[in-house]
């Protein structure tokens, strides 16, 4: 029976989880999967990326924390799942070999008003390495109350199909994602002075199979409702439901094949390409439905804005609006994110 209820995290209390050691193999085997850039897979390609050397993906470092929080308290509470987080930032890279503990804040603690057998708890995460963070992580976890009854489940649609795909049995399997326009004819943009804001990409859809659901969960996310039917029957989301973090890494895997597209068409057209650096943070994401087993979900990203970089002349900041929408036509996920982009062509 788990142990920790809402009424366990008091507002002011630290505690902290791990530590584990991040290998190579595992930073490029997640890259592979999810994040296939330059800096993510090989120290080589790493060396000519703005980054210099190789690094983990900060989505890595995001399900890495999320590993750590479920096995140093959320597989051992009345744990309801999480709306969304406020704000993610990456403070500094993660290098292969080194260690990654947790560091949590309990902020603020707030009961339900309108479900009085739950409350939402506010926390401080940090990803730490030799004492220093390198991640911060602002977001409300629902946790059941003590000595309430339980909360109900949601109902399953019945249009809701369990779609398998069998050898899907590690991070970096899984379906692939059908492209829904393909964009080599576009002009695109090259430098940072060449985006448009404004400017909306279709970059694909993927369907999120059983098989992979339960593949993301035991290595980034084991909470029952990602790893089972049966665990998630009696859960708050009735059935079979992939981790925001899997629904996020999906994003981020088809974003990062359609720059490869950009920067394989300018290069063709035009003898070189405007480099990406990383990103230094998210704000605003929210999951705002679950993406369950045999849902098709379809990504698009917005341009909202730009800026220069005054920490790096030669560079610039854009920022963009990502959403996630599934076969309803129902927005399941959507975050603000921004990536440095270099002005002019190598």
């Amino acid at each position: 029976m788990p142990r920790l209820h809402f009424e366990d995290f008091a507002p002011g209390s630290v505690a902290e989880y791990g530590p584990r050691v991040v290998t190579r193999d595992e930073m490029v085997a997640f890259a592979r999967a999810f994040d296939p850039q330059p800096m993510h897979l090989d120290e080589t390609s790493a060396a000519g990326s703005m980054a210099g050397t190789l690094i983990a993906s900060g989505w890595h470092t995001c399900a890495l924390g999320m590993r750590l929080i479920a096995d140093g308290f959320l597989n051992d509470a009345v744990s309801l799942g999480a709306p969304g987080v406020e704000e993610v930032r990456w403070l500094k890279p993660l290098h292969p070999g080194e260690a990654v503990s947790l560091r949590r804040h309990v902020i603020e603690a707030k009961p339900s008003r309108s479900r009085p057998e739950r409350g939402s708890v506010l926390f401080r995460l940090e990803i730490v390495v030799a004492g220093e963070p390198i991640m911060t992580q602002t977001n409300w976890i629902m946790f059941g109350r003590r000595d309430a009854p339980p909360a109900g489940t949601r109902p399953a649609r019945p249009a809701d199909r369990v779609q398998a795909a069998p050898g899907a049995d590690s991070v970096d399997r899984g379906s692939q994602p059908r492209a829904v326009r393909d964009d080599s004819d576009r002009p695109g943009a090259t430098g940072f002075d060449d985006v448009l804001v404004g400017e909306t990409m279709d970059l694909g859809e993927h369907i999120f199979t059983a098989e992979e659901i339960v593949a993301f969960a035991r290595d980034f996310d084991p909470q029952p409702f990602h790893l089972s039917e049966e665990g998630a029957r009696t859960g708050p989301f009735g059935r079979l439901c992939a981790s925001g973090w899997h629904t996020a890494a999906t994003w981020m895997r088809l974003m990062a094949q359609a720059r490869a597209r950009r920067i394989e068409r300018e290069t063709a057209e035009h003898g070189g390409a405007a480099r990406l650096g990383p990103s230094p943070g998210v704000r605003n994401l929210v999951w705002r439905r679950p993406v369950y087993a045999g849902d098709t979900i379809r990504y698009r990203s917005r341009i909202t804005g730009k800026r220069g970089s005054t920490s790096r002349p030669g560079w610039g900041l854009v920022f963009h609006r990502n959403e996630g929408v599934n076969q309803h036509g129902e927005t399941v996920f959507g975050f603000d994110g921004c990536v440095f982009w270099e002005r002019s062509r190598a």
